[in-house]
């Protein structure tokens, strides 16, 4: 989803048998391979409620301070601290790496526990297709029977890239073992250039998941999915799974875009408009003077408020998309509208 990440470590690789106890202070303790690619993965794989949300090193919800042991640092510049965390020596989980057994102090809570236990796999890219001039579906046949949530995302590695990028799933988990990404190329990223540009239909990489909070909850209340760009991923897999429910919840979908342009990405939506429960509308932030545009224009959060306002309360909601669309959705919903915090759904990247 975000074309950020990690740097690699500093130190060779450990062997694969060797393993690390980590003593959260006033808490538990769990062991980790030694050769895991950080302490987050590691809580996380032991089933912890780990704080966390975007997972590489941009959101800084995996704060933690180191009492006892060392780590490795794997991006020293990373934006999730800030210089006053750093004073205080303040750590991410996401981007620190255990070199022997560490105290660690962190406040756990369960809600930050995997819905569903992210494992590593070798995933090999069997179908990319283009969707507007800048963004492109990947589909990757991943071994195993994994499974995921609608709306969580996974950590893509390539040998080429050093750390992690993450994308969010847009497809529903099946049988045929596909995990399919919407993904932007974004300028000058190393992690979008990479899928664009060098990786070949056959290729392999490593993909671990699934993680993030944003996934589809049970429930009665109808739903909203508010997708800005490349956000579009995760909200068609909450669609997906709203549909797929045998309830009658309707799904009310607006999706931002930048110009005429993108509107390719409008395809994605087809197989879900013949659904009597599913109501989309696109919205255009800048369109051009030709051809001419007759939806709705402006700010996609904007948009939300005008469809469904004052009723906003009623629905859950759900989101993805740019750091300043995300700010935007959160005033409109939780300053102005009141709607209780439980009925919000999204990961912050950044």
């Amino acid at each position: 989803m975000k074309d950020g990440g990690a740097s690699s470590p500093p130190h060779p690789q450990p062997h694969p048998n060797l393993h690390y106890r980590i003593s959260i202070d006033g808490g538990p303790s769990f062991e980790m391979a030694a050769d895991e690619d950080s302490l987050l993965r590691g809580a996380l794989r032991n089933g912890l409620g780990f704080p966390h949300e975007c997972s590489v090193g941009g959101c800084g919800a995996c704060r933690f301070e180191l009492l006892e042991g060392s780590v490795d640092t794997l991006w020293a510049e990373a934006p999730g601290l800030s210089d006053k965390d750093r004073r205080r020596g303040k750590r991410l989980a996401c981007q620190s790496k255990p070199t022997e057994d560490c105290r660690i102090r962190v406040r756990c809570d369960a809600s930050y526990a995997p819905a569903v236990a992210p494992r590593k796999m070798h995933a090999r890219l069997i179908d990319k297709q283009a969707l507007s001039p800048d963004m492109s579906l990947f589909t990757w046949d991943v071994p195993g029977d994994p499974t995921f949530l609608p709306g969580q995302y996974a950590l893509h590695y390539s040998p080429r890239v050093p750390g992690a990028r993450a994308y969010s799933m847009s497809n529903l988990a099946g049988p045929d073992q596909a995990w399919q990404f919407v993904v932007r190329r974004v300028h000058g990223g190393q992690g979008s250039s990479n899928l664009f540009d060098h990786i070949q239909l056959g290729d392999t990489q490593v993909i671990d998941g699934p993680y993030g909070h944003a996934y589809l909850r049970p429930g009665a209340r109808d739903v909203v999915c508010i997708a800005g760009g490349s956000g579009i991923g995760p909200m068609l897999s909450v669609a997906r799974g709203v549909l797929a429910e045998g309830s009658t919840r309707a799904v009310h979908f607006l999706l931002g875009l930048r110009s005429q342009a993108d509107l390719g990405l409008m395809g994605t939506l087809e197989e879900l408009a013949h659904n009597p429960r599913f109501k989309a509308t696109v919205v255009l932030s800048a369109p051009l003077p030709s051809p001419p545009w007759e939806g709705a224009t402006g700010f996609v959060h904007t948009q939300v408020e005008h469809a469904l306002a004052p009723a906003l309360e009623r629905f859950d909601h759900y989101f993805a998309g740019p750091p300043i669309m995300v700010e935007a959705v959160m005033d409109m919903l939780l300053v102005r509208h009141r709607v209780p915090f439980e009925q919000i759904h999204f990961d912050r990247f950044v």
